[in-house]
């Protein structure tokens, strides 16, 4: 990196997974804070841009008594009602920090919202079984009960994988704030393999992730061809022309793995073979990749058009889990409105007698049934109190009053 040649854009009081940090409290730091709010102002002024995603804000180190963050954000701000329409910054961070998106007014940044990884970390261990790397800290079905209620998991507990503490509490926080997926471009192209949730798990399970995601109370982001079951891999790969740089993404990519994957061949990041691999097929056309992108439109829709989905209010839902069996119900509502979900993370079917919340319940979606390919459905038409249920593996039944 050259930039260091133009200016004091660096700093030593700080180290990075990427080397020296950015310079945004040490001396001459004005100058590079200017540089990068006035790139974000340049965005959204000249490219009509409405939201930048900022990635990695957890190797921004910035100890000064006003954090860059919250001065972009103020100028975002000003931008914004000079423009007269919203603009939006999201973060991206690993620290579990609700400071990132409180109002500066109480002490926080002031970004609009921030990626949460912890939801994704829950749901993929709990389909693939993982427990590799950071999938050590999750894996149990209440940790995805908390995610929905309260976006993090670690909300300053210890996490066995970072040896630590991690995390601060994050359930005042409406669900808006917290960007979600059940994959995104870090999660899949920083595996070895590039392996995308469909070549993982089952149909089953990918419409249960499909459900699990669409169904929450926060922002779903869907990785491209998520939504029909892309098969091809989405790997790391590079077109640089220097070439010591070149063998430093090399030997770093190789490094990173390590904590992950044991067997596999490593794809070379700068072979033109990677890239291709990487392209989407866009097979959605027939068989169960057509059913499972109609499913996601069906939920799209159900979310828009359902007061209680469409309503991002966390104080108006319940989670709560059954671990030995797997499963999870999940209670949302707004006004008159309101939707139950019964989701099974079980490989086999469940029987069980659900404590139901009261209510007309009527079923409207149930991927076990024929329409969604499923083997046949098990689910009640109505749910009626104290009845005996026999729920289908990896699948969620939705009901609606």
């Amino acid at each position: 990196n050259y930039t260091s040649l133009f200016g004091p854009y660096f700093t030593e009081a700080y180290k990075t997974p990427w080397g020296a940090a950015m310079n945004f409290d040490d001396v001459h730091s004005e100058g590079v804070r200017n540089y990068f709010i006035e790139n974000a102002l340049y965005w959204f002024e000249n490219y009509h841009f409405d939201a930048l995603r900022l990635d990695a804000i957890h190797a921004i180190y910035d100890l000064g008594a006003k954090h860059v963050l919250q001065e972009m954000a103020e100028k975002v701000e000003a931008l914004s009602a000079s423009l007269g329409r919203k603009l939006y910054l999201i973060a991206e961070s690993d620290l579990n920090d609700v400071r990132v998106i409180r109002e500066k007014e109480l002490g926080g940044h002031g970004m609009d919202a921030q990626w949460s990884d912890d939801f994704h970390h829950c749901l993929h261990t709990l389909l693939t079984g993982e427990q590799i790397g950071y999938y050590k800290d999750f894996g149990k079905i209440e940790q995805l009960a908390k995610a929905y209620k309260e976006s993090f998991v670690y909300s300053w507990e210890y996490a066995p994988h970072r040896k630590r503490f991690h995390g601060s509490d994050a359930s005042d926080r409406p669900g808006h704030q917290f960007v979600i997926c059940t994959q995104n471009h870090d999660q899949v192209g920083n595996r070895m393999l590039g392996e995308r949730l469909s070549t993982l798990v089952s149909f089953e399970a990918l419409k249960l992730a499909a459900g699990a995601l669409l169904l929450s109370a926060n922002l779903p982001l869907l990785f491209m061809g998520e939504e029909y079951g892309e098969e091809a891999p989405f790997l790391y790969f590079v077109s640089h022309t220097d070439p010591d740089l070149v063998k430093a993404v090399r030997e770093g990519r190789k490094k990173e793995f390590a904590a992950f994957h044991l067997e596999g061949e490593y794809k070379d990041p700068e072979s033109h073979d990677t890239f291709h691999e990487s392209q989407l097929k866009w097979n959605w056309q027939e068989g169960k990749n057509k059913a499972l992108r109609e499913l996601y439109q069906h939920l799209i829709q159900l979310r828009q058009s359902i007061p209680a989905l469409k309503n991002l209010d966390k104080k108006n839902l319940e989670a709560s889990a059954i671990e030995e069996d797997k499963l999870l119900f999940l209670h949302r509502w707004h006004d008159e409105s309101q939707i139950f979900c019964i989701l099974n993370f079980n490989d086999k079917n469940v029987n069980f007698n659900p404590t139901l919340p009261n209510g007309n319940w009527q079923k409207i979606l149930d991927t076990s049934e024929p329409k969604w390919m499923g083997s046949g459905s098990t689910m009640p038409d109505k749910l009626i109190a104290e009845q005996q249920l026999t729920i289908p593996p990896q699948s969620f039944t939705l009901y609606q009053q």
